[in-house]
């Protein structure tokens, strides 16, 4: 079985966190975080990172509430999950995101108290964290 590279984005509407993994391995691992203006993501960003890595596979967080209803980014996500279909020609899946953020802010903090992590912990930390929170969930979901 060839491992697909798998790249997961965080949408937000100020910054879009993204993670990378593999199916072989079932790890994932923060990566950066690229801008969103009101008016579209940081394509060159984007480009960039595609091409670094060359993944068969993209998954996109789907924002819900916690009653399960779309959540206030819903929109955003989705069309920004349209537009990286379309502009790549990548199957893209979708994840629940719901509780991907704390758990990120939650296991961020637990670095920096036990000193593995040196540095403070951002706002672009916690969205490349979120990503890699549920990209593992997607994993850990295949066959």
């Amino acid at each position: 079985m060839k491992a697909r590279i798998v790249l997961a984005f965080d949408f937000g509407r100020r910054r879009i966190g993204l993670a990378s993994g593999d199916t072989l391995t079932r790890t994932a691992a923060p990566r950066t975080t690229v801008g969103h203006r009101t008016d579209a993501p940081d394509w060159p960003a984007i480009d960039r990172e595609l091409r670094a890595l060359g993944p068969d596979l993209l998954v996109v967080g789907a924002p819900y509430n916690d009653d399960g209803s779309p959540g206030s980014l819903a929109a955003g996500a989705d069309a920004f999950a349209r537009a990286l279909g379309l502009r790549y020609g990548l199957t893209v899946e979708r994840i629940d995101e719901r509780y991907s953020s704390a758990a990120a802010t939650s296991l961020l903090r637990e670095q920096r108290a036990s000193g593995q992590r040196r540095r403070q912990v951002g706002k672009g930390d916690i969205d490349s964290a979120a990503a890699a929170v549920m990209l593992a969930s997607w994993l850990e979901q295949q066959p």
